[in-house]
C-alpha cells in the first residue's frame, strides 16, 4: 500500500510547490540582476529544513494574511531551486 501511496504523495508536494494561489511566503534569492522570486508554504519549510526553520521563526505569518517576504541574497536561484524542490 505505501508503494502506491508514496509515489502519490512526492507527486502532490510537488503540486503544491508549484501552486500559483495558495502559497504564503515569497523567497527572494541570489543579487542584481541575477534574482529570482519563489512562492512557497511556510509549514513545508518548516518541517523540511532546519536552515529555513530558523529564519521563518523570526518571519512568523501574521494572521491578517499579509504574505512573508525573506531575502536570501547569498544563495543562486539555481541552487535554492534544487533545495526547494
Amino acid at each position: 500500500m505505501a508503494d502506491i501511496l508514496l509515489p502519490k504523495l512526492s507527486q502532490n508536494l510537488l503540486d503544491i510547490l508549484n501552486d500559483e494561489e495558495y502559497y504564503d511566503i515569497t523567497i527572494e534569492v541570489g543579487n542584481d540582476p541575477y534574482i529570482k522570486i519563489f512562492r512557497a508554504h511556510m509549514v513545508i519549510l518548516h518541517y523540511r529544513s532546519p536552515y529555513l526553520r530558523r529564519i521563518l521563526s523570526t518571519n512568523k505569518k501574521k494572521n491578517d494574511g499579509t504574505l512573508v517576504h525573506i531575502k536570501l541574497p547569498n544563495i543562486s536561484p539555481e541552487i535554492f531551486q534544487i533545495i526547494l524542490r
